[in-house]
């Protein structure tokens, strides 16, 4: 039993004279890893935000488009359905009398 008390004398104190050092080391590398964790968030937050922004520029642009035209590209629609059809007899005759041979 007393061997087990030397080692546990000599133990503890090494243990906590070599532990420390891992100990503060570790915790300043989770440190770091939750910085830039944090740094990488709101980079891709910001990015995420411009993104976005020139999205509803643009689709701010395609509105402006559209409603400008809108009544426009109406009447032009509009004018196809009442264009009349284009005839079956229209056109430059074709010679169909001679027929191609496929080799």
């Amino acid at each position: 039993m007393g061997d087990f008390l030397e080692f546990l004398l000599i133990a503890i104190p090494m243990t906590a004279v070599i532990g420390t050092p891992f100990y503060l080391v570790r915790r300043k590398i989770n440190t770091l890893q939750q910085e830039l964790a944090e740094e990488r968030g709101q980079n891709t937050t910001a990015k995420i935000a411009t993104e976005k922004s020139a999205l509803e520029e643009r689709v701010r642009v395609l509105e402006r488009i559209v409603t400008s035209r809108g009544y426009t590209v109406a009447e032009e629609i509009e004018d196809l359905r009442h264009t009349p059809s284009i005839p079956s007899d229209a056109g430059v005759p074709l010679n169909v009398k001679s027929k191609e041979v496929h080799s």
